[in-house]
């Protein structure tokens, strides 16, 4: 299967690993200009999100990790930090200990190594609302959950049903895939060999994974350094040019230090 891809900016390299349900332009769209001003920016889309066409059977973290791997590779990039979000976060992981020569940083925000029982239930939620048909319910659910408090409180009533609608009408048929995979990921044993400059931003209103899922990854990543950011699980969408300043001054650090090391 051909995974679209999403090519953006000239410089260092940085790879971009979406959530389930998510897709490149979804999660990143309101970052990806910043991000591609100093640097050559591919990201791929999953089965089922984007043009990527649906997965014909279940698909595997390793899959998902060496997929963007090559992508970046294809476009010309022999070394590169990987940017994860949620589920990118544990894609990103697993590509750093799969293929360490090529990655030189990592960004993740709201990831998780392994899910807790919250983000279990959810996921189930979440895959049989969308078996059901009813994209309406299923967009309620995902916002009350993703959505931080202040976000959530700052939505008129009469502005509700649209975002809703929105929602509902952003949901990738790759949904069922996307979701049955979540339960599976573990990456706890993946965070110990992780040896590059490595970034942990946690959404601190997250319901949906929660910041202890956050800390959890931080504290499995020697040197790792966790920063906190006020929003929900939808960065993006609440906060995104605090999201991309926090983003764009690490990656400018781990550069600058790679410079001092060679000169």
């Amino acid at each position: 299967m051909s995974y679209a891809r999403t090519v953006q900016g000239t410089g260092t390299g940085l790879a971009l690993a979406h959530g389930a349900g998510g897709g490149i332009a979804d999660n990143y769209g309101p970052i990806l200009n910043d991000l591609a001003t100093e640097h050559t920016v591919v990201g791929v889309d999953y089965p089922g999100s984007g043009t990527t066409p649906r997965a014909s059977a279940p698909f595997e973290l390793d899959e998902l990790a060496d997929e963007l791997v090559a992508a970046a590779v294809a476009e010309g990039l022999e070394k590169f930090a990987i940017f994860g979000y949620s589920l990118g976060g544990a894609v990103a992981v697993r590509a750093a200990t799969r293929h360490p020569e090529r990655v030189t940083a990592l960004v993740l925000t709201a990831p998780f190594a392994h899910p807790d029982t919250r983000l279990r239930l959810a996921a189930s939620i979440w895959s049989r609302l969308y078996a059901s048909g009813d994209r309406t319910l299923l967009a309620e659910f995902l916002l009350l959950h993703a959505g931080g408090p202040d976000a959530l409180a700052s939505i008129p009533a009469a502005g509700l049903a649209d975002i809703v609608t929105a929602t509902a009408a952003s949901l990738p048929p790759g949904t069922p895939e996307q979701t049955e995979i979540l339960p599976r990921v573990d990456v706890r044993a993946d965070l110990a060999r992780i040896n590059v400059p490595t970034l942990v931003i946690s959404t601190t209103e997250d319901a949906l994974v929660p910041p202890s899922l956050h800390r959890e990854v931080a504290a499995g990543i020697r040197g790792a350094r966790l920063a906190e950011l006020e929003t929900g699980h939808l960065p993006f969408a609440e906060r995104p040019d605090a999201w991309a300043k926090l983003i764009t001054g690490f990656l400018a650090g781990v550069a600058d230090q790679a410079g001092s090391a060679v000169r």
